[in-house]
């Protein structure tokens, strides 16, 4: 019985996935923005140097700065 459940599980998350074509979160690019970031957040993030840096400002990891507006 817990593996027809299991299995029936399995299925139904398997089913969900193959629908992601469809699903806003496919276009949605929050993870990484290339290989080389996600090579540098794996391995690159200790011994950061110029290279990183350069790759970042070209492919936009970090996104758009936000300027700081203290309270008033």
């Amino acid at each position: 019985m817990k593996k027809i459940l299991i299995l029936l599980l399995m299925s139904a998350f398997l089913v969900g996935c193959a629908s992601l074509k469809e699903s806003e979160w496919v276009k949605h690019d929050t993870m990484y923005a290339s290989s080389a970031h996600m090579s540098y957040s794996i391995w690159g993030y200790k011994n950061p140097d110029a290279k990183w840096q350069k790759l970042s400002e070209e492919q936009g990891w970090w996104g758009k700065s936000v300027p700081y507006i203290p309270a008033k």
